[in-house]
């Protein structure tokens, strides 16, 4: 089931992002792209977002004092039926993988000429809602269970 999750993730670019730096809480709301860790991405073996975003922020001055955050991304629908979101549990930090740099600029050409700082969240936990396969109906992937 982890594939209808991916094939959700890949169908999406905006995601919410929560921090906290154990006094504030925060979210946000990012432009990703999305990596399962396989194929040619080598060093990225984790499951991963990579997003885009500057030191000034909230959300990343929270991710220097705490790497744990937790988000969403979902269908916008008033249609109870085809109601689908993600979220997400995982760590954040300053982006270090060539590939993956590649990918996200893959995504987001435009982005180049900003020169952004890369972030990345090895993700450790999906929960998927997808009311397609039924009301309510959960599928849930966690990092080392199978």
């Amino acid at each position: 089931m982890l594939k209808k999750i991916e094939a959700f993730l890949r169908e999406h670019h905006v995601m919410s992002l929560a921090t906290t730096d154990f006094e504030e809480l925060s979210v946000c709301s990012l432009f990703y792209a999305y990596s399962s860790g396989e194929k040619s991405f080598v060093v990225a073996s984790k499951k991963s977002f990579v997003v885009a975003s500057s030191n000034e922020t909230t959300h990343i001055k929270h991710i220097q004092n705490n790497v744990n955050v937790a988000g969403n991304i979902l269908l916008e629908t008033k249609a109870v039926g085809k109601i689908q979101g993600v979220q997400f549990r995982g760590e954040c930090s300053v982006l270090h993988d060539v590939e993956l740099k590649k990918l996200y600029f893959k995504h987001f050409p435009y982005a180049v000429a900003l020169l952004p700082k890369l972030w990345q969240i090895k993700v450790s936990y999906f929960k998927m809602t997808d009311n397609t396969l039924g009301f309510g109906k959960k599928i849930i992937w966690q990092e080392g269970v199978s």
